[in-house]
Order: C-alpha cells, then sequence, then structure tokens
C-alpha cells in the first residue's frame, strides 16, 4: 500500500532501520537515530542498486514520488538514474536556490524547536521554490526575489511576505559566508514589503480591572475551576499564554519563591525568572488540590497536553469582556500584559525591570548580549508583590 503524509510525518525511529514502503521500489528509511531517507531499489544491468531521493521533510513524499517517476522514466530509456545524477553534479558547481535555502536551514534548524524548523522549511518551501527552486543560485536577481515576496503580499499574507524575504537574506548570508556565492540578492530588500498596521491587543482599562476581578471570582462559581485558576494566575504573573498553559510543576520553586520558565518554553529562547508573590503561592496551593499531574493545566481531552489556546479566552468573553457589553471593554488573555505595564509604569517602577520582567526582548543590541534572567531581581521580586497587593486591594 502507498504511504500517506501522516504516516510518513509520524513514523517513529526503532531499535533498527526501518523501511517503509510506497510501492514500485520506492521507501522511507527510518534511522535508528530518527533521520529519514527517500530511497528507491533498482537493478540496472543486472545489479541491484539504490537510488537516493533526498531528505524528509526538505523533500514531502509528493517531491519523492516525483523524483521516482524520473529515476522509472531514464531506466526505460536505458539510462542509469545514479549516474545521470553524477553526471549532472559534475556539470553544474553552482548548487540551486533550493539546495543553498537546505543548506542553511540544515545548519540553522539546531537552534529551533522541532515545530518551528518544520515551519520555517515548509513556508520557503510553498512560497518560493516553485519560482526559484531549481534555478543557479548565482543567478537569481534582487526582481525575482521581489517577484516572490510580492506575489505573497497579493495574497493578503504581509506577515509571510516578510519572513519568507527574511529566510531568503539569511539563506544567503550563509551562502556569501561559506563562500558558495558571492553576493546577497535579498540584502538590500528590507522595507520592500508594506507595513500592516499594527493592531494592539484588546487590554482592559485600569479602570475596570476592579470589576473584572469580582467578575472572576464569580465565574469560579459557574465555570471551570481549573481555567478560573488559571487566568488568576495569568493576571498576578502577566507572562504570555503559552508560557502559562505550558507550566508543569517542576518549574516552580515554592521554598524559594520563583517560577523558572526553561529557555525552550521562551518566545526569546532565554530562560526567565517569575518571582512569586504571596498570592500567587496562594492560588498555586489550592490549584495543587485539583491537579496533581505535570501540567498545571491540561487539556480536559487529554491531560498530557495544555490547555487550549482559546479555553482562557472564552472563559474571558463568558463574563462579559467580548466588547458587546455596555460597560466593559473587550478583554484577551494576552492583554493583561498591557495593562499590568501600564499601571506599574505609572506607579514609578523602573521601565527596565517591568521590560525585564515582561520578557521583551533588549532593543540595543549591546546590551542583549549582557541581558541575563535575573536582571533587576531585587526590584521584580517587590514589584510583583506590590501588583498582588495592588489587585488584592481592587478586589476588596
Amino acid at each position: 500500500m502507498s504511504l500517506t503524509a501522516v504516516q510518513v510525518k509520524e513514523a517513529k525511529s526503532s531499535d533498527k532501520d526501518q523501511k517503509l514502503s510506497d510501492g514500485e521500489g520506492m521507501y522511507l528509511l527510518v534511522k535508528v537515530n530518527g533521520k529519514k531517507y527517500w530511497r528507491m531499489d533498482y537493478r540496472f544491468s543486472g545489479k541491484r542498486k539504490t537510488y537516493a531521493l533526498g531528505v524528509f521533510p526538505i523533500v514531502s513524499l509528493k517531491e519523492a514520488r516525483e523524483g521516482r517517476y524520473e529515476a522509472r522514466r531514464l531506466l526505460s530509456e536505458g539510462l542509469d538514474p545514479s549516474e545521470v545524477k553524477k553526471e549532472r553534479r559534475r556539470h553544474t558547481s553552482v548548487p540551486t536556490f533550493a539546495e543553498i535555502v537546505n543548506h542553511w536551514w540544515h545548519h540553522e534548524k539546531g537552534q529551533w524547536t522541532n515545530d518551528h524548523a518544520s515551519r520555517v522549511i515548509k513556508r520557503l518551501k510553498d512560497n518560493s521554490f516553485y519560482d526559484l527552486g531549481k534555478l543557479p543560485a548565482d543567478q537569481i536577481t534582487p526582481l525575482q526575489i521581489i517577484a516572490v515576496i510580492k506575489k505573497i503580499e497579493g495574497r493578503g499574507a504581509l506577515d509571510v511576505a516578510n519572513r519568507v524575504k527574511q529566510g531568503i537574506k539569511a539563506a544567503y548570508r550563509y551562502a556569501v559566508q561559506h563562500g558558495i556565492v558571492t553576493t546577497n540578492p535579498a540584502g538590500d530588500l528590507d522595507g520592500i514589503v508594506k507595513a500592516r498596521k499594527v493592531k494592539h491587543r484588546p487590554s482592559l482599562p485600569k479602570s475596570e480591572l476592579s470589576q473584572f476581578l469580582v467578575d472572576l471570582d464569580s465565574y469560579a462559581l459557574r465555570g471551570t475551576l481549573l481555567t478560573h485558576f488559571a487566568i488568576k494566575l495569568l493576571v498576578l504573573t502577566f507572562v504570555r499564554s503559552g508560557e502559562l498553559r505550558g507550566a508543569t510543576w517542576d518549574e516552580f520553586d515554592i521554598e524559594g519563591r520563583v517560577w523558572r520558565i526553561p529557555a525552550d518554553r521562551m518566545k526569546m529562547k532565554v530562560e526567565h525568572l517569575v518571582p512569586l508573590s504571596t498570592k500567587a503561592l496562594e492560588v498555586l496551593s489550592r490549584l495543587r488540590e485539583i491537579s496533581n499531574g505535570e501540567l498545571l493545566f491540561p487539556s480536559v481531552i487529554n491531560r498530557k497536553k495544555p490547555m487550549s489556546d482559546n479555553t482562557m479566552r472564552q472563559a474571558i468573553f463568558r463574563m462579559g469582556y467580548d466588547g458587546e457589553v455596555e460597560g466593559k471593554s473587550k478583554a484577551v488573555p494576552h492583554g493583561f500584559r498591557a495593562t499590568a505595564s501600564s499601571i506599574l509604569n505609572e506607579e514609578g517602577f523602573n521601565p527596565d525591570a517591568i521590560e525585564r520582567q515582561l520578557a521583551h526582548q533588549e532593543r540595543n543590541g549591546v546590551r542583549a548580549a549582557y541581558t541575563h534572567h535575573a536582571r533587576y531581581m531585587d526590584e521584580r521580586i517587590k514589584m510583583m508583590q506590590w501588583w498582588a497587593d495592588y489587585l488584592d486591594q481592587l478586589l476588596d
């Protein structure tokens, strides 16, 4: 039976190499180390040979099948696919655009999460390989890259257009640095994508925070208690929603009164410290009574996975903060970061300490090199306790 894209993606390694057949000699070779290779066994001049069709996920199932079709066509003409490939390489000293992108991706992917690495290569393949993939890398001009970017922009996908442009620029930078090409045709294309009007996430004004806290306590009586605690802890710590939903109990040092969010769960890939106020510790203590798995906030469907991104948002909307109730502004989980930042700045706390607690990237490049997760820690401890006390006063 032929393979499916899902089978290919989910194929797992075992204690020995595996071959998953797709028919007509082609198969996916899953190595013990988890790497996946497309291969095709065939016979030529009475000898059994193997033809390499590429590496997954750089080469998709569909592309591997196209390679198999091409190899079988060559065989029908009395040609050895492996020898034809070698001959083509001898006559093409400069790699194609697709090849330099793949070289760059393999070089960089170790710094990224698996999901992010997959998104990066898929985005470039889907949006640039059709037009540029087979062209020699040193013959591609800025105008050709601009045409690709403008095609994406024409779909209204401005974020994708920017990311594709950045990916092409980075791939060529790698190629220049490794002597593969001499110039970067995407090097001067900053600003080529029209700017999208920034839409700030809805956040509660200071004047409505007190009523929100009252409504949140009422929600505990009629909604899901786990969701109530999630929103409560989100307001107290003003971390990003994803950082909270993915939290595990082993990240919390209750005696040390600190939550250590590991680098691989942070947007900027740097460990982040969250000082825990007395109120936050109280919430954690009550939460421990109903959440005793690895995750603080597991999904109701699969307790090994975190709560859905939409769970807190929908709870807040049900409390009336969906923009449809008179006297109540629209609010979303991420917006509490802006609410906290605004109030703390008004109260005269050190702006640098606030920015560090928000885990924002340091804008100054030199300072960024020395940014440490514990910067301004004494100020942040006092600030987080003040914030919790302030929220208690509003609720009272």
